[in-house]
């Protein structure tokens, strides 16, 4: 089984910062991609920033200079910095990894579980 846990949400007010955390845990053979998306009651789950094995990045334009993605490979672990946080901001957080588990099939995709991140104004 993989699992992987959030943390790090919370409510804060506009201006503020906060870092996300997911961590991925169980028994695979490498995290390939990694990647936080959000949503917003009656939208779709829209991707904020992904980031490769090798580092390359791709940021939301809503994000961009706000937002950075960064990963731990040693810990399985992706992070999500959020700073000067706008009231449009607000929407649960999740993580996803795509996660090679056999040597014979391709990465599946994962999720955390998410994680509330409420600013106000």
């Amino acid at each position: 089984q993989v699992q992987l846990v959030e943390s790090g949400g919370g409510l804060v007010q506009a201006g503020d910062s906060l870092r996300l955390s997911c961590a991925a845990s169980g028994s695979f053979l490498r995290v390939d991609e990694m990647a936080w998306y959000r949503q917003t009651p009656g939208n779709q789950r829209e991707l904020v920033a992904n980031l490769g094995r090798e580092g390359g990045t791709n940021y939301a334009d809503s994000v961009k200079g706000r937002f950075t993605i960064s990963r731990d490979n040693a810990r399985n672990t992706v992070y999500l910095q959020l700073n000067s946080l706008k009231p449009e901001d607000t929407a649960v957080y999740y993580c996803n990894m795509k996660i090679a588990r056999w040597v014979w099939r391709i990465p599946d995709d994962y999720w955390g579980q998410g994680t509330q991140v409420t600013v106000s104004s």
